[in-house]
């Protein structure tokens, strides 16, 4: 189903791809009531990440702002996977986010800005959100980034 919020992810460019499959013992996504939080997404590309390492060393502020896009954008696809259409969501509520940072990267928000832009950019006002930006030793995998959401769903 095409909605509002998947037009204006073709008008980026984008599509949503097919849900992460878990790393361990936990669904993509739960809906409980009127909301959804997902799992922690990881930059997965075609099921692997297209770079590893530390945010500040191996991999540049600007590619992990793009990585955390990714992220977000496998968010949505979680979310999707639950609710069935993205115009469901109400609103982002919060957005978590981790970045396996070198001992002197202190950029985290600007890297999480990337994941932020995104739901912005495909829900407008509705993907609005608090968030929290976590700098972190090592990530599974050795990702970069993750990033979690939680949206609150339309009563519909």
């Amino acid at each position: 189903m095409s909605g509002t919020a998947e037009a204006k992810l073709a008008e980026l460019g984008l599509s949503l791809p097919d849900v992460v499959p878990p790393l361990a013992a936990y669904q993509p996504a739960v809906q409980t009531g009127v909301y959804v939080y997902t799992a922690g997404q990881l930059p997965m590309v075609d099921g692997k990440l297209p770079v590893t390492g530390k945010v500040g060393a191996e991999v540049t502020a600007e590619e992990a702002k793009e990585l955390a896009r990714t992220c977000a954008l496998n968010a949505l696809a979680a979310v999707k996977s639950v609710v069935g259409d993205l115009d469901r969501i109400a609103r982002v509520v919060k957005v978590v986010g981790f970045v396996a940072s070198a001992s002197d990267f202190t950029g985290q928000p600007g890297v999480l800005n990337g994941a932020s832009e995104l739901l912005g950019a495909v829900l407008g006002d509705k993907g609005v959100h608090a968030r929290s930006a976590v700098g972190v030793a090592v990530l599974p995998l050795d990702a970069p980034v993750e990033v979690e959401i939680q949206v609150e769903l339309t009563h519909a």
